[in-house]
């Protein structure tokens, strides 16, 4: 998302590399792919995800914490069967498999990473690792 809110630090390379996701998904995906719509928002203390998944499972997601980096993984059944009695006029709704993956800036408590599913909404909350203390060194002599 491009600079615009005055009151979120501007990072151009967080831009390019959300814009640079966008265009290898759109050339990836066949007409009836999918990859669901997914917000970011960041704390002073955490990093919260949530996508909308409407007709999935919690066993039908997947979700993988490797450092700073976050995969979240899906697949939905869909309007796939044809028969003698099924006969599509409009196939607007993805269906099949979904890889997202977001890296962040500062360290994840990957112990703590929590994932709930209400209403076709997953929301993912990633802790950040709290900065360590200040130490002071004695200095000798």
């Amino acid at each position: 998302m491009p600079c615009y809110d005055p009151m979120m630090p501007c990072d151009p390379l967080r831009d390019l590399r959300a814009w640079q996701e966008r265009l290898e998904r759109l050339a990836t995906q066949s007409p009836t792919s999918w990859a669901p719509p997914i917000d970011i928002y960041e704390t002073a203390d955490q990093y919260v995800i949530t996508a909308e998944v409407p007709g999935l499972a919690r066993d039908q997601i997947d979700v993988a914490i490797e450092d700073t980096r976050i995969t979240l993984r899906g697949a939905r059944a869909g309007a796939t069967a044809e028969g003698p009695n099924r006969h599509y006029h409009q196939l607007e709704r993805g269906y099949g498999s979904f890889a997202r993956t977001f890296e962040f800036t500062d360290a994840i408590q990957a112990d703590k990473v929590s994932a709930d599913l209400q209403q076709g909404v997953l929301t993912v909350t990633l802790p950040k690792l709290p900065a360590p203390p200040v130490r002071r060194i004695q200095i000798e002599g």
